[in-house]
């Protein structure tokens, strides 16, 4: 979080966290489709050839006021693939909220397990945990034939506690659902 008081406004970090090719990506895709030019930033996205996220994709959104203050929300998203752990980790730094985006298709809940112990590692690293931050679950790719039921993935990654959404990123579903409740406990985190 930073704070700009001469200008009115305040940054904080949203963190999308999961494993490769869960659809971190497509959720900021379809968030910037929707949203007008006064509510968002441009689309930033550094990928590889194979369309694969670098290093982040970042877009930020304004919306209305906190405590007097116009918020200023930067989106990230992290790179899925174990080998760039440490990109990762640095793209947690100062965050103030994180959406975990697990892959709902069965044969992906391993990678789902390896990648929310990480979040959870690095977040102790930082000297952070989920009692601080907030952390929202979203059991993407709901559309799929071999989707586990959100509760099933929520029991898999031991998230108890942990708020969960249904999506189809690719289809728009669950989206904004998942956006609107991280924005608003990262508010109510604020206000403590």
């Amino acid at each position: 979080m930073v704070i700009k008081e001469l200008l009115g406004e305040i940054h904080l970090k949203i963190v999308y966290f999961g494993p490769g090719l869960s659809g971190k990506t497509t959720n900021l895709e379809k968030m910037h489709s929707k949203l007008g030019p006064t509510c968002s930033s441009e689309l930033t996205t550094i990928k590889t050839r194979e369309d694969r996220t670098l290093f982040f994709d970042f877009m930020q959104i304004k919306t209305g006021k906190i405590n007097g203050l116009t918020p200023n929300f930067n989106i990230y998203t992290v790179p899925g693939q174990t080998y760039y752990k440490e990109t990762r980790r640095l793209v947690l730094a100062g965050v103030d909220g994180i959406v975990f985006v697990a892959d709902s298709q069965a044969d992906r809940m391993d990678y789902n397990v390896e990648s929310f112990y990480d979040l959870k590692s690095f977040l102790k690293e930082l000297g952070k945990s989920f009692d601080e931050i907030p952390v929202i679950l979203q059991c993407n790719k709901q559309d799929t034939d071999s989707a586990l039921k959100p509760e099933v993935i929520k029991e898999k990654l031991s998230a108890n506690g942990l708020k969960f959404f249904p999506a189809s990123a690719i289809q728009g579903k669950g989206v904004f659902e998942t956006l609107t409740e991280i924005i608003v406990q990262v508010g109510k985190n604020l206000e403590k």
